[in-house]
């Protein structure tokens, strides 16, 4: 249940959020969830989109360094705990959590976590055995 994530390596100075945005967008590629990690001199932008090979295709093509890694979504209680129930799981099975972002779909039950651990092949297996619900790209694409 692994989903693509694209990262863009992004100087930090004024418009490249939006350069790389608008080289997507004109491909039609639809963001679904995003975080930008950054310090003085740039940032790591991620996202999930619908279309992970065209957004690095186009931004390539429009100068930005990008990367395709794989990462785990996860449906989270929409309340005080949820994901702290989850992390649990992680942390009982010796999993470190490299970095994390969520949103909440659009129903509003459940939020998504977006999951890069250190060893994401045993995190699905921990998760699926404890029962919690795991999104495919189709299903993240669908939202």
């Amino acid at each position: 249940m692994k989903i693509k994530q694209i990262s863009v390596f992004l100087e930090n100075k004024k418009g490249r959020l939006y350069e790389a945005l608008t080289a997507i967008a004109k491909e039609g590629v639809n963001i679904r969830a995003l975080t930008i990690a950054d310090t003085s001199d740039f940032g790591i932008l991620r996202m999930i989109v619908n279309n992970p090979e065209l957004a690095k295709k186009a931004l390539e093509e429009a100068g930005f360094t990008t990367k395709i890694t794989s990462v785990i979504a996860v449906g989270v209680k929409d309340q005080p705990g949820g994901l702290a129930e989850v992390l649990k799981i992680l942390y009982e099975g010796d999993i470190n959590v490299e970095y994390l972002y969520a949103f909440v779909e659009k129903s509003g039950e459940e939020a998504i976590v977006v999951l890069r651990t250190d060893n994401l092949d045993k995190t699905v297996n921990l998760l699926q055995q404890a029962g919690v619900k795991l999104f495919s790209s189709t299903d993240i694409e669908s939202l």
